[in-house]
Formats: C-alpha cells, sequence, structure tokens
C-alpha cells in the first residue's frame, strides 16, 4: 500500500509552507513515527512525522515552497524496515553457559581440506580498541558494551546520523584539554564563502524588524535591578522548591509575574494601537522570547496576571523546550501584549530590545553583574542588573515608561510585594 504524506496546517492563518530539511534520505526504509522532514512557516519550524514504516519517496524539494495538504512524500508499506532475527538480537551473557559454549566449540570437527578460522584473540580486540580509545573518551559502560557486541570506536562512529551543538562542543573541550598548543596555531588562509537560503522564519523575522524601526517611535528608557533579595530567596527555597514542583525556580518567572502586575499600575505600556484607535487588554499575555536553532520564537504565557510563580515557571519551561525541539503549535506563538527577553543568558550587560508587533513594548533584561552600589550612605557589592524598556513613543509617555520600569523594579527588588499586588507589607496591614 502507498500511504501519502501530506504537509498538516500550522495554524489557520498560514496556507503555505517551506520544506527545510529532509531527516532522511529519499528511497530509505524508515520506521512509523520516525521524523522525516522539517516544514518551515513565518512563524515557527514544525516536524513532518511517518504515518506507517515503509520506504520513502520524496516527491518536494529542500527550499521548496509548498501549499499546506500538498503531497510531499510517499510511503510503500509492503517493504518494511528489516527485523532482526532472535539470533541476531543481543542476548544477555549467562556466565553459567560460558563453559559449555567454550566446550561445544573444542569438540566441533573441522574439514581436513580447510584449515580452522582462527578467531581473533580478545587480547588483540581489546589492544585494537584500546588504541582507539586514545582518540575517543568512552565511558565504562559503553566500552563494555562495544566488547560485548563486537565492534569498535569507528563502527560506532559511522552509526551515527547526526553531530549536534553539544558533540562538537565537547570535541572542542577535549581537543583543547589534550593539547594547549592547539590554541598557538594559526588558522589556515582561506578565501571561500558560503551562501545558504534565509528560512522563511528568518525571512519574516527579518520583514517586521524593519517594519518596526520604519512604523513605530521607538525609544529605549533604562533602569537596574538589586537582584540580591531574588537571588537570596532561590538560594533558600530551590530544593524545597524542586522537591515539590519537580523543576527548578528561575528569574523569568518573578519577571514576568512583576510586569504583569505593573500593568496594573501603568495600563498603556500593555496597549496596543489599531489604525486609529488604542485597543487595551484586560489581560496580560506575555511572550518569552526563546532563542532556538531555526531563530528567534516568542511562545506566550497566557494571564500571567493570575497565575503563581510555580505555574508561570513551569509553563515557560515547557514553552521554551517545545520551541526549540520544533514541537510548539502556532497558536501557542500567536498573540501576546507584551515581550520579555532575557540577553543575560548570553552575556549582555545592556541593549535596547526591538518591539515585537503588534505590540507597544519590550522588557530587555540583562546579565547580573557585582558593582559597587551606595546604600544607606555606604558602598557596597551587590548583584546588578540593568533592564532596558522599548516603547512606541506615539502611544506610551515616557511618564508611563519610566514608572513602569521602576515598578518593575520595587517588584523585583521586595519579591513579597508580588503578594500584596504592590502595596507595602505594612501598609496592608494597617489599612492605609
Amino acid at each position: 500500500m502507498i500511504v501519502e504524506v501530506k504537509v498538516p496546517s500550522p495554524g489557520e492563518s498560514i496556507t503555505e509552507v517551506e520544506i527545510g530539511t529532509w531527516l532522511v534520505e529519499d528511497g530509505a526504509v524508515i520506521q512509523k513515527d520516525q521524523e522525516i522532514a522539517e516544514v518551515e512557516s513565518d512563524k515557527a519550524t514544525l516536524t513532518i512525522v511517518a504515518a506507517e514504516a515503509g520506504k520513502i519517496a520524496i516527491k518536494s524539494a529542500e527550499g521548496e515552497t509548498v501549499e499546506v495538504g500538498a503531497i510531499v512524500c510517499t510511503i510503500d508499506t509492503n517493504i518494511k524496515p528489516e527485523e532482526k532475527t532472535e539470533e541476531e538480537k543481543p542476548q544477555k551473557k549467562d556466565s553459567s553457559l560460558e563453559y559449555e559454549k567454550e566446550d561445544k566449540k573444542q569438540k566441533k570437527v573441522e574439514p581436513e581440506d580447510k584449515q580452522p578460522e582462527v578467531p581473533e584473540k580478545k587480547e588483540e580486540k581489546s589492544e585494537k580498541v584500546s588504541k582507539e580509545y586514545d582518540l575517543v573518551k568512552v565511558t565504562p559502560v559503553a566500552k563494555e558494551l562495544m566488547k560485548e557486541h563486537d565492534i569498535s570506536v569507528d563502527d560506532v562512529i559511522k552509526g551515527l546520523k547526526r553531530l549536534g551543538k553539544k558533540e562538537v562542543e565537547a570535541a572542542l573541550s577535549a581537543k583543547g584539554d589534550s593539547s594547549g598548543s592547539a590554541l598557538m596555531q594559526s588558522k589556515e588562509a582561506s578565501r571561500e564563502v558560503d551562501r545558504n537560503r534565509m528560512t522563511s522564519l528568518r525571512r519574516k523575522l527579518s520583514e517586521r524588524l524593519v517594519a518596526v524601526k520604519n512604523e513605530t517611535a521607538m525609544l529605549t528608557t533604562f533602569n537596574e535591578i538589586d537582584m540580591g533579595n531574588v537571588m537570596e530567596l532561590r538560594k533558600k527555597y530551590q530544593q524545597q522548591f524542586v522537591e515539590k514542583h519537580g523543576f527548578k525556580l528561575g528569574f523569568m518567572s518573578f519577571f514576568t509575574k512583576a510586569v504583569a502586575l505593573a500593568m496594573d499600575f501603568h495600563p498603556m505600556v500593555n496597549a496596543q494601537l489599531d489604525d486609529d484607535e488604542i485597543v487595551s487588554s484586560q489581560f496580560v499575555d506575555v511572550g518569552i522570547a526563546v532563542s532556538t536553532p531555526k531563530g528567534l520564537m516568542v511562545p506566550i504565557v497566557r494571564n500571567a496576571e493570575s497565575k503563581s510563580i510555580p505555574q508561570i515557571e513551569l509553563e515557560i519551561k515547557e514553552l521554551a523546550e517545545k520551541a526549540r525541539n520544533k514541537k510548539i503549535s502556532v497558536d501557542e506563538l500567536k498573540g501576546g501584549t507584551f515581550t520579555i527577553t532575557n540577553g543575560g543568558v548570553f552575556g549582555s550587560l545592556l541593549s535596547t530590545p526591538i518591539i515585537n508587533p503588534p505590540q507597544s513594548a519590550i522588557l530587555g533584561m540583562h546579565n547580573i553583574v557585582e558593582r559597587p552600589a551606595a546604600i544607606n550612605g555606604q558602598v557596597v557589592i551587590r548583584p546588578m542588573m540593568y533592564i532596558a524598556l522599548s516603547y512606541d513613543h506615539r502611544i506610551i509617555d515616557g511618564k508611563d515608561s519610566v514608572g513602569f520600569l521602576v515598578k518593575v523594579k520595587e517588584f523585583i527588588e521586595n519579591p513579597e510585594r508580588l503578594l500584596t499586588g504592590g502595596r507595602e507589607a505594612e501598609k496592608l496591614l494597617l489599612e492605609i
């Protein structure tokens, strides 16, 4: 039977996609549920999975633009992947049978006209493998498994389908550790250039960034935050938090909650311009910028104002993993009334983030650096973070932009106010 594989719909507003990468070769025999291709829309990169096992015939080339619902390949289910027989399947070693097997081998009579084959000595095999270990680091478990199935490091390397970032970084690290002189070697001169077509996602992102610069009156205001209290809170309760919720507590959830509550004091930062109308949302849907191999994606944490810190942290974690693993849906990327981007994870000290249209503002977080600060007339060293708010001056005045950052600063430096809606606990207690 021939099964037709069609392009799934990434979302209601998307009518065509671009074939990004084929993960299998034309004519390959694939397994059911195996990832076979990546398709790119102007909002996300999605994966096509094989509905059945069989031989694949590719109909659309990489880089080709196809309509949603178009047939991009077929699978011949009459040709199944080779299945290992019982003899070929790895058997668990039974030490009690070892001597019996050896005894049978010794009793076996060889033909007179043929010399018996001499099996490779274990010492020779181990010597051969040990030489390969000089170049490749192999764990003891992997080493035993390779000996059990009589394969070498070279066999394992040849069986790899793809090398990822972690593998390359590990190789570079090992190279640096093994020879310090490698750092002194000069790079070989080259005049070659590489040309790669921009993905649909990056082309759309480029168009939007240029449009923002040309169509908005974008300004940026700055402030700095003492991160000491939040860092101490995380350090004090991190273990209990992990034990109860099953994941670590980060900084992004605090900032997400802080901006959502700060909107109560400066609602125009959450507003959007639609032609001649200002649209003010009564909810706060915060987009969290996530860097992926295919480009920047901004999944949305909806109704952040009504969610707790653990709820926000979990949602950010799940959305980020989906985005990086190309499992995120277009609906999870649509909308948003405000965006947060964290350049600090890459070491950025200060930057001016660009608004994510049609939103009117974006908050930029940066690296936490110990700096001298004046507290009660004394100079002390504190963990400080610069924050930046880029905003559309057509609808957000300077008073609101500056006041919004000040309010975020108050929430982060006094995290208990995230429970009191920004009011001081003492005043709330005294009802003043």
